[in-house]
C-alpha cells in the first residue's frame, strides 16, 4: 500500500452551538488540511497519482471553503461547520474526484490552529455528509 500526503489552507469563519462556550461566537480560522490518499499500484512512471492532480481535486474542494462563513454553505447545512465535519465533507469531495483512478482518501485532518485538529478516517460507505 502506497500513501500520498498533500497540505493546503483555507481561511473561514463559523459557529458552534456548544452551550455556552465561547466558540458560540462568530470566529475564524486559518484552516491547515492535510489530505491523504493511498492505493495498491503504481501506474507505468512509478507514480500513485502525480502530486499536481491531487493538489489540483484539493484546491477546487477547499475553494468552496476559503473565505467563507461556513454556517452559511448548503454544503454544510445539514452538520455543524466544526473541524470534523469540514475533514469529512473535504474527504467526500477528494474521494469522488480519485475514485476513478480506483485511490481512497485514507483521512483528512482540519486543523484550525497549530494545536488543534480533527482527523476523519472514511470507512467504506461512509460518504456523503448530508
Amino acid at each position: 500500500m502506497f500513501e500520498l500526503k498533500v497540505i493546503s489552507r483555507f481561511a473561514a469563519a463559523h459557529q458552534l452551538q456548544m452551550r455556552g462556550k465561547k466558540c458560540e461566537n462568530l470566529h475564524g480560522h486559518n484552516w491547515k488540511i492535510e489530505a491523504y490518499v493511498c492505493g495498491e499500484t503504481l501506474d507505468d512512471t512509478g507514480l500513485l497519482m502525480d502530486f499536481g492532480d491531487i493538489k489540483r481535486h484539493l484546491a477546487d474542494i477547499i475553494a468552496q471553503l476559503d473565505h467563507r462563513f461556513l454556517n452559511d454553505l448548503d454544503c454544510l447545512k445539514a452538520v455543524p461547520p466544526s473541524s470534523e465535519n469540514i475533514a469529512r465533507f473535504i474527504a467526500a469531495g477528494l474521494q469522488d474526484k480519485i475514485s476513478a483512478a480506483g485511490l481512497s482518501v485514507a483521512r483528512v485532518t482540519a486543523w484550525e490552529s497549530e494545536d488543534a485538529g480533527a482527523t476523519y478516517y472514511p470507512s467504506k460507505n461512509s460518504f456523503p455528509i448530508a
